[in-house]
């Protein structure tokens, strides 16, 4: 069987406050790791948030 293009990620919040979104991307075609600017509602405020994988 074939391989998943899309799977899934999530996103944690580098300011340690254990809060995540979860997201898809495409492995074939974004094969590097995410990082966006968004909004942590723990620290209420925006910060980095990096690709990990879901375990």
């Amino acid at each position: 069987m074939a391989k998943a293009a899309n799977i899934k990620i999530k996103l944690l919040s580098t300011a340690d406050t254990g809060f995540f979104y979860v997201t898809s991307k495409n492995s074939r075609t974004k094969t590097e790791k995410l990082s966006f600017r968004k909004y942590d509602p723990i620290a209420k405020k925006h910060v980095e948030f990096k690709e990990t994988k879901i375990k």
